[in-house]
């Protein structure tokens, strides 16, 4: 499917939508698919409507979720190194939202001399083009060419482009199961140039109490953020979801190094979704998934790495090991250490 240019090139920027009505579609596709497997599950990507993103920027500011506030202190500490390992004049970040983190890279790159283009994606059209806006206001003469569409899906529209820093921050990777996150690493392998890199931010293994305090926080914040996926398919698919009866729950899996977020029915239930065509039971107590957050160590990144075509040329974490960042690049770059 062709892009349809959304905002004409004025002051350097570009925006291409790969959105159109196939979305609200491909969400009814998921929700049926997931009320009709056993057990229930619903992708985690439809947290984030605008309530769901607010409710998310909330999340962040809690003690007790640290993975961003150590992701952005690691990305400010190593942004210069990050940056230098291979020249880079392009930043591509999957899943940008107001690009709050990658300013470091962005900085480090300007400092150098060598930024030229920023190249956001992310499903939120009005959030790529206030980004842009902002960005080529900072920079005079930064190139900013978005792409408003499904990171998973709409790879493939990426701009070409030399000596790129492909990034895919705040943990994300860890909510694709293993066979989806192979086949995502691979296509990023197949994506990257000989002299471009890959920087993936991912929570690392820790204390269990520490974990599930972290996606089940004392304000209730999480849990209003977990329900909010229902508030999103009574929305946009007509459903008639009781979301004041479904409960948040967190638990760390310590066989699959995954925190699970669950919804559990109180009270037996009848749910129908018109736009989804589906009618379901929930039996009282009943959960259904809607995230997973595996958690990695440096061997698994590596391993896994490798197995996509990639090298991990540097790993990067905080004095407690609490969260990671990784810099891979194409295996043959890697192993000779070349820029």
């Amino acid at each position: 499917m062709r892009g349809v240019n959304v905002l004409a090139p004025v002051r350097n920027v570009q925006v291409d939508s790969y959105l159109d009505g196939s979305a609200l579609a491909s969400m009814a596709d998921d929700v049926r698919a997931g009320l009709t497997r056993e057990p229930k599950e619903l992708p985690p990507k439809y947290f984030y409507d605008e309530r769901g993103s607010n409710l998310f920027e909330q999340i962040t500011a809690l003690p007790e979720y640290y993975p961003t506030r150590i992701e952005r202190a690691l990305l400010n500490r190593y942004a210069q190194e990050i940056v230098t390992a291979n020249a880079a004049e392009e930043l591509v970040e999957l899943g940008s939202g107001s690009a709050s983190k990658t300013r470091a890279l962005l900085y480090a790159m300007a400092a150098q001399g060598t930024l030229r283009r920023y190249v956001p994606v992310d499903v939120s059209e009005s959030v790529v083009e206030r980004c842009a806006d902002e960005l080529v206001e900072m920079y005079p003469g930064l190139r900013v060419h978005g792409l408003v569409g499904d990171f998973e899906a709409h790879l493939q529209h990426l701009p070409r482009g030399e000596r790129r820093v492909v990034a895919f921050l705040g943990g994300t990777i860890g909510n694709l199961y293993p066979p989806e996150r192979a086949r995502f690493l691979r296509s990023l392998a197949e994506l990257l140039g000989p002299h471009d890199r890959l920087l993936i931010g991912t929570d690392l293994v820790k204390d269990r109490e520490l974990l599930e305090a972290a996606y089940d926080d004392s304000e209730g914040v999480t849990a209003e953020f977990n329900r909010n996926v229902l508030h999103a398919i009574n929305r946009e698919l007509d459903g008639n979801f009781d979301v004041a009866t479904f409960d948040h729950v967190a638990v760390f899996d310590p066989e699959a190094s995954w925190i699970e977020m669950r919804l559990r029915a109180r009270g037996e239930q009848r749910v129908r979704v018109p736009g989804a065509g589906v009618e379901v039971t929930f039996g009282d107590g009943e959960e259904m998934r809607t995230e997973i957050s595996t958690k990695f160590t440096r061997e698994r990144l590596e391993r896994e790495l490798a197995a996509a075509g990639l090298g991990l040329e540097r790993f990067m974490t905080d004095a407690g090991g609490l969260f990671g960042l990784t810099l891979a690049a194409p295996a043959e770059r890697a192993s000779s250490g070349a820029a």
